[in-house]
């Protein structure tokens, strides 16, 4: 199987369609009927929230939400996913690259950084807040899940302002007080759109895993 992994568009889906596929993948690239692959879409609304007996950060902010909840495999408190953000599920097999989630996660979040970088858009890490921040604010989120080895979900980037309105509901990944942003408002690109910044993620992403695979001798 190639080292490098496989990018597919796969448009809009809702969250149930898109949480089936991958788990196919996932035992696909266990048994290597596949090779990495990594799936980029936009969601429906929705919000989940990783298996966690604290529910606090889902009914924050108001009384009932507007849009589905789904409890999912991944670590982390409650997002949301709809139009305008750009999602990326990685299906993976980690033992090549160190069966490591920490340095992997670090690897998602130098792609974003890269990516945004691409738009004029100075991202960072802050210190012990798994996700990507312009600031104060944050641009997107990372939560990862694994079985035998193989990673699945990955990073939510919001790209367009149309994205922001669902986190007013939670309180996003459990952090109160966070405002939230996309790469359209950061770079003063109003006319930026979600598959253009899925066009611009396969060569960061690639280049990010390429190092976590180097380092790992």
């Amino acid at each position: 199987m190639p080292t490098s992994p496989e990018f597919r568009w796969l448009g809009c889906l809702p969250y149930h369609d898109a949480l089936h596929l991958q788990h196919e993948l996932v035992d696909a690239r266990r048994t290597g009927a596949i090779g990495d692959t990594v799936l980029l879409l936009e969601h429906e609304p929705v919000y989940t929230i990783g298996r966690t007996p604290d529910k606090s950060s889902l009914h924050g902010a108001t009384p009932a939400l507007p849009h589905p909840a789904v409890e999912i495999s991944r670590g982390g408190q409650a997002t949301y996913h709809g139009p305008g953000q750009l999602v990326g599920y990685l299906i993976l097999d980690l033992q090549p690259l160190g069966r490591d989630l920490h340095r992997y996660l670090r690897a998602l979040e130098e792609a974003l950084i890269d990516l945004s970088a691409t738009l004029g858009v100075p991202a960072t890490r802050r210190d012990a807040m798994t996700g990507v921040w312009v600031g104060p604010r944050k641009l997107a989120s990372i939560g990862v899940g694994v079985r035998h080895w193989i990673a699945l979900h990955g990073f939510a980037l919001n790209v367009t302002p149309e994205c922001l309105e669902g986190f007013n509901a939670i309180i996003p990944c459990g952090l109160t007080g966070v405002a939230m942003t996309c790469l359209a408002t950061e770079a003063s690109r109003p006319s930026l759109t979600v598959i253009e910044t899925a066009e611009r993620a396969a060569a960061p992403v690639r280049a990010a895993l390429a190092g976590l695979r180097a380092a790992t001798g």
